[in-house]
């Protein structure tokens, strides 16, 4: 593998240009790109290819970053940026790579993002988190965890691909910001990282970080009954149909040099089959200097779990959650990656299909805008083994 730093030094950050209409852009060259989702549907493991780190920048004076959510679709790369400041936002990427190797990886524009009567949101109440691009309609849909604190609730929204909102998603009582008391409902922070387009293409899989406040706790380093709700809202309708229940890991290892903050939670999903999904769950722990995440990708089969929609609180009752089988630890090729960190990865998606036709998949990370302390736009693609 070359190195990051040579191959970070040879990146192009092309088009800075707040529309997606622009003549400049560089398209990746796949004349095979990814088939539909449904066609993906054997997956025994994960191999590692490579790792590519985007270097901050900026476009006409905003800082790029943020990096929740990704999607590859017919030759094209979507990212979503987790940000409540203005501009709220989307970017197209230019990503390419081989069996060995990255060969590029540059946000080519960004897409501001409006609201439902068609200006810029400057008073923000939406956190997006996780976007797809729907072939079918040729728009946009994502997820916005919105502000459990203040009051906003989580939501599911379509766009068209220059930004302008088309409609917002029903979405079921439960999941909306409870201000009276701290008995129910998400928690702050933890509500709609994960989104799918469905396998048989009729509808959205929305997924919790977190199990709400009524269905359990929040992971600690201890096992205990975590689950998180993964729901799904039917495209036609509006509403949503059918709902499951997923367990989290405990949290994979204690806060360490004094610090105490550990989590762990669902951040991304994709059904790869009828009730066949991949889901990328994410532990952190604080005071760790190599970045304190331990990431994993299982394997989910929710075909005998119960429908939960229905149920109130999924704490005290009898159900059927979905199964998970381990596929792919992020700890394996930790000494593989820059400055040994698996950083704070959120988006996963399909990418284009290897020249041998074996299918990939990518991963990214959100690195916060280096808030807290300095993080990667960490980009790492992996080959399916069927």
């Amino acid at each position: 593998m070359i190195q990051t730093v040579k191959r970070t030094l040879c990146i192009v950050l092309l088009c800075w240009s707040c529309s997606s209409n622009n003549n400049d852009t560089v398209t990746v060259t796949d004349p095979d790109v990814t088939p539909p989702v449904s066609e993906q549907n054997t997956i025994g493991a994960l191999e590692f290819i490579d790792e590519f780190i985007i270097p901050n920048q900026e476009i006409d004076g905003v800082a790029i970053g943020g990096f929740s959510g990704i999607d590859y679709q017919n030759g094209k790369w979507y990212i979503i940026c987790d940000t409540s400041t203005p501009p709220i936002r989307y970017y197209e990427a230019a990503i390419s790579f081989d069996k060995d190797i990255f060969l590029k990886a540059a946000i080519t524009s960004m897409i501001e993002i409006k609201d439902a009567t068609g200006n810029p949101i400057k008073d923000p109440p939406v956190d997006p988190e996780a976007i797809r691009f729907d072939a079918n309609t040729g728009t946009i849909v994502y997820t916005s965890e919105g502000s459990i604190n203040n009051g906003t609730d989580p939501a599911l929204i379509e766009i068209a691909t220059q930004g302008n909102q088309i409609k917002s998603f029903t979405l079921p009582d439960n999941f909306k910001a409870n201000t009276v008391d701290d008995l129910s409902g998400p928690r702050h922070n933890g509500v709609l990282e994960g989104l799918s387009i469905s396998f048989d293409d009729k509808g959205y899989w929305i997924s919790f970080e977190l199990p709400l406040v009524e269905d359990g706790p929040e992971p600690t380093t201890t096992d205990t009954e975590s689950p998180v709700r993964i729901t799904l809202i039917n495209k036609t309708t509006g509403q949503p149909e059918r709902q499951f229940a997923y367990e989290l890991d405990p949290v994979a290892r204690e806060a360490a040099l004094g610090t105490t903050f550990e989590v762990n939670g669902l951040v991304e999903i994709l059904e790869y089959d009828e009730n066949q999904f991949l889901a990328l769950e994410r532990s952190f722990s604080s005071g760790y200097l190599d970045g304190g995440n331990v990431v994993k990708i299982y394997k989910v089969d929710a075909a005998n779990a119960t429908n939960t929609l229905s149920i109130a609180t999924l704490s005290g009752t009898t159900y059927t959650k979905a199964t998970k089988t381990l596929l792919f630890n992020f700890e394996t090729i930790r000494s593989q990656l820059t400055n040994t960190t698996v950083d704070n990865l959120e988006g996963i998606t399909f990418g284009p299909k290897l020249a041998d036709g074996s299918r990939t998949i990518v991963v990214i990370s959100d690195n916060n805008f280096n808030s807290f302390f300095p993080q990667l736009n960490q980009l790492i693609a992996l080959k399916v083994v069927p």
